[in-house]
């Protein structure tokens, strides 16, 4: 992905559009659905209406006149601030107008710090120079924020799934362990509904939004407008807030593993995955117990384990080996494209734990095998000064998947990529990957319940 030097774009479209509006939210059940959108304003001429759509499960929701207006006039104006980033950062205005309601110095600096850290990437990309004092300023209306509310929770937990490996590994842990659990899915795709059959839920069990994101804004962005990444894990954050509620199920089970927290360039805050670091996991439960409900219990279920721990859980899994997509480019057809950094790392964490047989399988070849993706294993490794912009693992997860995959090779007869690599000074045989070792649990902090804990550690014993 090529940097763009648009910060002279980024000071005149501050000028040319200096206010940015969330002017109301909107909701209601038409008995078969709970349809909700936002409205947003970039000048007088530019509004923004995305929409989203849940289908009502009557077998999984409670019923909507059991629901406190109150409750869902806290959570769906607190989605329609995630959901502004979006349209913010097509022009960036300096001043940011919250219409629905006025928030307090407390949570205005909580939405500061996540806009910032979770434009980390845009601004770079952009090559926008700001800071989180000066990137915005909120301006509120007087009307105050509903009070926090409680919840009595039903049994069993809701688990995101996106229809890759780490939400199909939570998946399989928990039916494992026997769990009670539902599963809900944004935007649905051919790979998330494969992975869910593959876990036995059909889709009477799955909970559906539809998210629509309004035209005008593909539309700036092709008269040059800016574009770039958002925090899209923070979104789903506040949306399994509404799920949650919706369901009485306060348990929301993530499946966010501990190199989230790495930089994507080293010495730096900017982080493609900062919304699924545990920065964000601890900042976003301190704000919901204080200013939503602190029934809630958000945590992810894989923060204890590296990609390599999750890798070999996974191989354990052979009913998602040909369903799972953890490609974004090939997301539109459920392909693996084989030539993007999230297909490399995949079959390279996966390296140590399955044959090349089985790997080549999954991906249609053997990706170690094509010398066009030398540069992304640069990237990877640590060759190259910058991580890809993209949900991987750590740069010493990745050469100590290289070096252990070298082990299901004929060393005289290496892969053209293992062959590079071990040329690089990067590969330590010396060290090899210590499989008997890696049931240990990293030390990073985390979330997860004791008793789920402890079925971590059997589960990578």
């Amino acid at each position: 992905m090529q940097r763009l030097d648009n910060f002279s774009r980024f000071d005149q479209l501050r000028r040319d559009f200096p206010l940015f509006c969330y002017e109301a939210f909107h909701y209601e059940t038409t008995g078969k659905s709970l349809e909700i959108s936002f409205h947003f304003s970039l000048s007088a001429d530019i509004h923004f209406r995305p929409k989203i759509s849940i289908p009502w499960k009557q077998n999984l929701f409670i019923p909507y006149e059991n629901l406190s207006s109150s409750a869902l006039d806290n959570l769906i104006f607190h989605m329609g601030m995630i959901e502004l980033i979006s349209y913010w950062k097509a022009a960036c205005p300096q001043k940011v107008v919250i219409k629905p309601f006025r928030l307090t110095g407390e949570q205005e600096d909580f939405w500061k710090k996540l806009y910032y850290l979770g434009l980390g990437e845009f601004f770079h990309m952009n090559s926008i120079e700001t800071n989180e004092e000066e990137f915005m300023h909120f301006v509120f209306e007087e009307k105050s924020l509903p009070s926090k509310f409680s919840l009595d929770p039903a049994p069993g937990s809701l688990l995101p799934v996106g229809g890759g490996k780490d939400s199909a590994v939570s998946a399989g842990l928990l039916n494992r362990w026997k769990a009670g659990w539902v599963p809900f899915v944004i935007n649905p795709r051919g790979a998330t509904r494969e992975v869910l059959l593959a876990a036995g839920k059909s889709g009477q069990d799955t909970i559906v939004i539809n998210r629509e994101i309004d035209q005008m804004l593909l539309k700036l962005n092709g008269q040059g407008f800016l574009n770039g990444h958002t925090p899209f894990s923070a979104l789903l954050a506040f949306y399994s807030l509404l799920v949650s509620y919706l369901t009485g199920r306060a348990n929301i089970v993530l499946s966010n593993e501990s190199s989230a927290n790495e930089p994507t360039i080293p010495g730096t805050d900017i982080n493609h995955q900062y919304s699924k670091s545990f920065g964000f996991e601890k900042d976003f439960r301190d704000y919901y117990n204080h200013f939503i409900s602190p029934g809630f219990n958000y945590y992810s279920l894989l923060r204890p384990l590296s990609e390599l721990q999750i890798a070999r859980i996974f191989s354990s899994m052979p009913e998602y080996f040909s369903s799972f997509r953890s490609c974004n480019a090939g997301s539109k057809s459920d392909s693996w494209c084989g030539a993007c950094p999230k297909c490399l790392f995949t079959f390279i964490i996966l390296s140590p734990f399955l044959e090349p047989a089985q790997l080549e399988n999954i991906f249609g070849k053997n990706l170690l095998n094509d010398n066009h993706l030398r540069g992304i294993l640069d990237e990877l490794t640590g060759i190259a000064k910058i991580k890809p912009f993209d949900c991987i693992g750590t740069v010493e997860e990745v050469n100590l998947a290289l070096d252990a995959a070298m082990e299901r090779y004929d060393p005289d007869n290496l892969p053209v990529l293992l062959q590079y690599y071990k040329s690089t000074g990067n590969s330590r045989p010396e060290i090899k990957v210590p499989l008997e070792n890696i049931t240990a649990m990293n030390e990073t902090a985390h979330f997860v319940p004791s008793e789920y804990y402890k079925l971590l550690h059997r589960a990578i014993s």
